[in-house]
């Protein structure tokens, strides 16, 4: 409150001496004209003033109307702004117990202050921050300030007015002000946990440079030792973060924490000279797979194809994992170079999901795409897909220039085909 006060409000200190000034010197007049003693009456309303100068005077920092910062730090009362806060009640609360010698009703009545303050700030539109932990500071240096002016007056030797009608308008007046400010905070303000809110960016922030080692150590040991990363970019996907990088071998990109790569491209595309046969390409691609992507490696089938001719051919050699004659939705495609150089790769790795059984066979998916399209089908697929978030065995049916999707266990047709 405090600290943001200082930088939120434009001339905070004027304000507060022209307010003090306004409400002491009238303090000072009526206590004269009462023929009460009129200086600790005034220091008491400059001070009053000085708290509503901090607190309510118009600035340019804070949350939206109607909410409030619900969220509490590990150090409450032990963080910097904390002991402002504190420090800024407490004297209130000290010479209102030395004026009215009541400290139980002065604690409540000031902790009420700070719950009103607390609420001002939420449903004004004053440009300031509501917050839990202010309320929390305020009332204990309300706590501290009514506990060291009683001990002041037992020190002095002035016992506190009417104990037990203090403890009892105290009481009730605490009670009240809970009532009050806790029933208009959850009814009219929106809680917004400021705290959990840092704290995730901070938790990102410190992800993002895990990441960032993580993916740069995965780039020299994919493109070689003297890989130098030249930037990253890291992008937030629900709770993981993608992050590709730049080097000077090549791209690379992959998922945090997961630590799951998922696609990589050699900046030099281009195939090698080499003289190693599809047998030793497919050996050196099994290595490099079974190192990266060890999960995808388990159970699936493995098939390779050659692009081009000659010793710069390349070969494309693919992973895939079938339950059931379903092809599961994890994926990894490798392109080798014929000097057994990895190329690139593209990898999705995804544990293979409980499938409905699939009642609807080729023959009859063929079937119902070519009435739906009036075209002979040209291929069918059965693969895992999501359907509304669920994952199906779905075949995948072409027709000319068009795919018909099919729920291989309603027959039913799947909404969006591909």
């Amino acid at each position: 409150m405090i600290e943001a006060s200082v930088s939120a409000v434009p001339g905070l200190i004027v304000s507060f001496l022209v307010l003090a000034v306004s409400v002491a010197v009238p303090t000072a007049f009526v206590a004269r004209a009462r023929n009460k003693p009129w200086p600790l009456r005034t220091a008491l309303a400059a001070y009053v003033a000085g708290i509503g100068a901090v607190t309510l005077l118009p600035g340019s920092a804070g949350l939206e109307p109607s909410q409030c910062d619900t969220g509490m730090p590990a150090h409450v009362f032990t963080s910097a702004g904390s002991l402002l806060n504190i420090a800024l009640f407490a004297p209130g609360a000290f010479l209102a117990v030395l004026l009215f010698r009541r400290p139980v009703t002065v604690a409540a009545a000031f902790g009420a202050l700070s719950g009103a303050v607390e609420l001002a700030q939420s449903v004004g539109h004053l440009g300031r921050s509501c917050s839990v932990t202010d309320l929390a500071a305020n009332t204990a240096g309300s706590v501290l300030g009514s506990l060291v002016g009683a001990l002041w007056l037992y020190r002095r030797r002035q016992s506190p007015g009417r104990p037990v009608r203090d403890l009892a308008w105290g009481l009730s007046l605490a009670v009240v002000a809970v009532s009050v400010v806790g029933g208009v905070f959850q009814y009219r303000i929106d809680a917004v946990d400021v705290v959990a809110m840092d704290d995730r960016r901070r938790g990102l922030a410190d992800s993002a440079v895990q990441a960032d080692e993580w993916i740069a150590g995965v780039a020299r040991g994919v493109f070689g030792r003297d890989t130098q990363v030249r930037e990253t970019a890291t992008r937030k996907d629900g709770d993981r973060l993608t992050i590709t990088a730049r080097t000077n071998r090549g791209s690379i990109s992959g998922t945090w924490p997961q630590k799951t790569l998922e696609s990589a491209r050699s900046s030099d595309a281009r195939g090698d000279e080499g003289g190693l046969s599809e047998e030793q390409v497919t050996a050196a691609a099994e290595q490099f797979a079974r190192r990266w992507f060890p999960k995808n490696v388990v159970g699936s089938e493995r098939r390779i194809r050659s692009i081009g001719e000659g010793p710069t051919k390349t070969y494309v050699v693919v992973y895939r994992r079938y339950t059931d004659e379903v092809m599961m939705p994890m994926r990894l495609d490798l392109t080798m170079a014929a000097t057994g150089r990895v190329v690139g790769f593209s990898a999705r790795t995804v544990d293979d999901p409980a499938l409905a059984p699939a009642t609807l066979d080729e023959a009859e998916a063929r079937t119902l795409a070519e009435k739906v399209t009036g075209l002979p089908a040209e291929s069918a697929s059965l693969l895992a897909q999501k359907v509304g978030g669920e994952w199906r065995p779905v075949w995948l049916v072409g027709s000319g220039t068009r795919d018909i999707a099919i729920d291989a266990a309603t027959g039913e047709r799947v909404a969006g085909d591909g």
